[in-house]
Order: structure tokens, then sequence, then C-alpha cells
């Protein structure tokens, strides 16, 4: 059964998968959609139609704009941001203020497990990779490769993890996990599991 905080505002129109949670001060707005076993912290917002997968974990005051998507297991760290405007403006040319029809949104993919630090920004449109990690306060302006280690501003990839969150080691032509004894193989600058 899903726990929901009753300082929460979570929108009758958003969908609440079974287990999740949404804490304090929490925002869910309309169409969003969480899935079963997420945890949504302390005043996070999560936008309009954003679509979370299962077991995400979503920390203290991040927001996440719409249209953002996120596979199963992503975790996004306290105040991180994921943007979702190219043109950013209050006002039109003629200084009128924007509305809904004068923007069109972009939005952040999150593929399978991969993690966005604390205050980490992803400006849109950008997919970060299965199993990617960025690092805290980093800025991501350009896709991310599966397994990749983005730190930064602008973020850049200074190595590789694996599915455990550590930092993968080169054993001879193949990376390893320090943690786990998973190995993987760098192929056209893409990591792949071997197995």
């Amino acid at each position: 059964m899903s726990h929901i905080e009753n300082t929460a505002d979570v929108s009758a129109g958003a969908r609440i998968g079974a287990d999740a949670r949404i804490w304090h001060l929490a925002q869910v707005r309309e169409g969003a959609e969480i899935g079963a076993g997420c945890n949504i912290g302390r005043g996070a917002y999560i936008g309009p139609g954003v679509i979370l997968g299962k077991n995400c974990k979503i920390q203290n005051y991040a927001l996440v704009y719409e249209p953002a998507r996120l596979e199963d297991g992503v975790f996004i760290g306290p105040a991180a941001v994921l943007t979702n405007d190219l043109y950013p403006r209050a006002v039109n040319t003629d200084g009128s203020l924007k509305d809904d029809s004068d923007w069109h949104a972009v939005g952040v993919t999150l593929r399978e497990g991969a993690s966005v630090g604390a205050r980490a920004v992803c400006v849109a449109p950008v997919e970060i990779g299965a199993w990617a990690m960025v690092a805290a306060g980093a800025v991501v302006n350009k896709d991310v490769p599966a397994h990749a280690l983005m730190v930064g501003v602008p973020a850049k990839q200074i190595g590789w993890v694996g599915k455990s969150g550590h930092r993968l080691v080169l054993d001879g032509e193949e990376w390893v996990c320090p943690a786990t004894g998973e190995r993987y193989r760098l192929a056209d600058e893409q990591l792949a599991p071997i197995g």
C-alpha cells in the first residue's frame, strides 16, 4: 500500500503505483505516473505527465520537469534539476507573458539504474544511459553513454561505473567492478557486460 504524507500535494489526476512513498511538501502534478515502490522525497517536484518507472528514488527538493521519462531504478539526488526548456524566457518578444502555447517542452530521459547526484543539472534534451552516474554538481548538456561516470561543468566522462555504482578498473582488455566482480568490454565507445 502506498504512503502519501498529508502535507504532500498529489493531483487526483496522477497515477501512483503500489508501495510508493511520497513525503512532506512533495508535489506530484496531473498526469504524472509514479511507478511501484518509488520514493519521492520532501519538497520534490514531479511535473505534469512525468513518468517514473518502478523503484525510482527522487531525493529531497529535486525538480523533475515534464516531459521527463525515468526508467526503473533511477536515482535523482537532493536538489538536482531536470530541465525542459531550450529557450527559457518569461515573456514573448512583444513583452507579453508566455503561456503553455508559447513554448515546446523538451525532456530528459534516464535509462534503467542511472543516477544523478545532488545539485546536478540535466539540460534538456538529453538522455542519460543505463547505469550511468552523474556526479554531484555536474551540468549535463549532451547525451551520456551507458555506465559512464560524468563530472564537472560542463560534464565530461572520466571513467566507467558498474551496476553497483563503483568505478570500474581496467584489467587487460576488460573492465571489472571491484565490488561485484562483474566484467565489461568496451566496443565502439559503448560498454557492455560480458556474459
